[in-house]
């Protein structure tokens, strides 16, 4: 009999730099390639946002097409269904004879219980799920210390690792797929059927998110491109909006990061360089804190005590600080940006952050549930460790007193130009 192994893509819509696709067609007759829509993805949170907003949504469902779009082109597919996977996949284990089934393991609560019930449920047909990993710049294997021992502090982390770890070659995209013989692949959800409403572009944006894995290595392709002008005209440039394909695993960390090694001897083009391999770092530290800690970083009190919470006022100051209604042109100009776009840089994000508990006086899980609807970008790691180290809850506790709302304000619009733009 014929060995079948079903591919399960979750946050890994790629064919590039995938250990889990090129081990399951070597060690198979054919390959079963399944993306799950779950709907408690697109499900309500207890803080009264949305998991996924509109223009995430469009974005994964973007990503999703695309991964079937290089299958297509290597002679296979992708079996697209709706639903809970530990109901469909031991469904589609028994109806195509499948022998084992392959994921990538995810850290954060929602998703692992996820994993779980599949793994739980396929153990009941004697059915392995063999778990990979993939998600991070340094593999955890490779790291100098025990998962238990990682620092807690980033630049021990990032001193350590940088010295003792090595990052990994990618592996190769496939050329050609064997796939399982399926009748009906399938037709995606779109976005109305979630009752949502696609986001119509705001002219004040100078960029817009295309999801999936052929875009986000065009989108590659053009940072290193102006890392090059940089090298002549000596401006560095200040984001490079990788992270959107990062966080869907359209991209690799490890594509980007060999890639954008090929410019390190570039004139011009280190402070590049190392701009984005800190943002690839701090990726993996809390991808790995995640790991280390469990769910802590979902507690409101977190590592420590969260500060003051007007309990009187509290949604009401969250639905003003959300609309960009606060009265405050800086803070409100950000949310603004956030929600016409799906995407506002990092130091604006930690200036909303600040203003929110601090100012506001409202307890940071609320920003993060929000961030989380809005973001393009959101992962679980990088926004529920980030928001956390903002309020001084974060298990990095010497951090809890260096943010200053001010500096934040100067360092993201010294001229007062951002706030003008997005001012409503």
């Amino acid at each position: 009999m014929s060995k079948k192994i079903l591919v399960w893509f979750r946050n890994d819509l790629r064919l590039h730099d995938n250990e889990m696709l090129v081990e399951a067609i070597a060690k198979s007759d054919s390959i079963l390639p399944v993306y799950i829509l779950d709907p408690r993805l697109f499900g309500d949170t207890k803080y009264g946002t949305l998991k996924t907003g509109n223009i995430r949504g469009q974005f994964i469902l973007e990503s999703v097409l695309g991964l079937r779009n290089s299958l297509k082109q290597i002679g296979g597919n992708l079996l697209i269904a709706e639903g809970s996977p530990e109901d469909i996949i031991p469904q589609l284990v028994q109806e195509y004879e499948i022998s084992e089934v392959y994921h990538h393991r995810e850290v954060a609560r929602e998703e692992t219980h996820i994993s779980t019930l599949v793994e739980n449920a396929l153990w009941k047909l004697r059915i392995n799920l063999k778990h990979f990993i993939g998600h991070t710049l340094y593999n955890k294997e490779d790291l100098p210390f025990p998962i238990k021992d990682i620092p807690d502090a980033f630049n021990q982390f990032k001193k350590k690792i940088e010295r003792d770890s090595i990052i990994k070659p990618c592996f190769l995209a496939p050329d050609r797929i064997n796939v399982a013989e399926v009748i009906d692949w399938g037709t995606l959800s779109t976005l109305d059927d979630f009752s949502l409403v696609p986001q119509q572009k705001d002219q004040r944006s100078d960029f817009e998110f295309t999801g999936g894995e052929a875009e986000g290595l065009v989108h590659l392709q053009k940072v290193i491109l102006a890392m090059q002008q940089a090298a002549t005209s000596k401006n560095l440039i200040l984001a490079s909006k990788l992270s959107a394909w990062l966080a869907i695993g359209g991209l690799s960390p490890r594509k980007v990061y060999w890639e954008i090694k090929k410019m390190e001897g570039v004139p011009n083009t280190k402070a590049m360089f190392n701009h984005i391999l800190l943002g690839l770092l701090w990726r993996d530290y809390f991808r790995f804190m995640f790991k280390k800690y469990g769910n802590t970083f979902f507690n409101p009190d977190g590592f420590g005590s969260q500060g003051l919470v007007d309990m009187a006022n509290e949604q009401e100051n969250f639905n003003s600080w959300k609309n960009g209604q606060t009265g405050f042109a800086i803070v409100d100009a950000v949310m603004n940006e956030l929600n016409q776009t799906g995407y506002i840089s990092n130091i604006a994000r930690q200036t909303a952050a600040l203003y929110l508990v601090n100012n506001l006086e409202v307890s940071w899980v609320f920003g993060a549930a929000y961030f989380e609807e809005k973001l393009i970008d959101y992962n679980p790691a990088s926004n529920w460790g980030n928001w956390a180290n903002m309020a001084g809850v974060g298990n990095d506790q010497k951090t809890k007193s260096v943010f200053d709302l001010d500096k934040y304000i100067k360092n993201l619009d010294p001229k007062g130009n951002y706030a003008l733009t997005w001012a409503s």
